[in-house]
């Protein structure tokens, strides 16, 4: 189960919690650019459990919509374990992680 909960407007940040997967990637996907209107965009991951390989294309793709708008993605606060799978595909030359 994913929670997502919108922490600011300024910069866009959402707080991410539990599984983000196949099962509700789409939503999340949507939920994200339905909030975003340009900036820089950010995931607080403290809590986030689980992520598949769709998820990570999702985030590779919303990457490149916030880029193509000037601005940034950032992930703070992945588990160390979150993070060697952006390590192991090599993301994290990608995207902007922040401890």
């Amino acid at each position: 189960m994913q929670e997502m909960t919108l922490l600011s407007r300024e910069p866009l940040c959402f707080g991410l919690a539990g599984e983000i997967d196949a099962g509700n990637c789409d939503e999340f996907y949507a939920e994200v650019l339905g909030n975003y209107s340009g900036g820089d965009l950010v995931f607080s991951c403290a809590k986030l459990e689980f992520i598949d390989s769709t998820t990570l294309g999702t985030l590779v793709k919303l990457k490149k919509h916030v880029a193509e708008q000037g601005g940034r993605l950032i992930l703070r606060r992945l588990q160390p374990r979150l993070k060697k799978l952006f390590v192991i595909c090599a993301l994290d030359k990608v995207m902007e992680i922040e401890e």
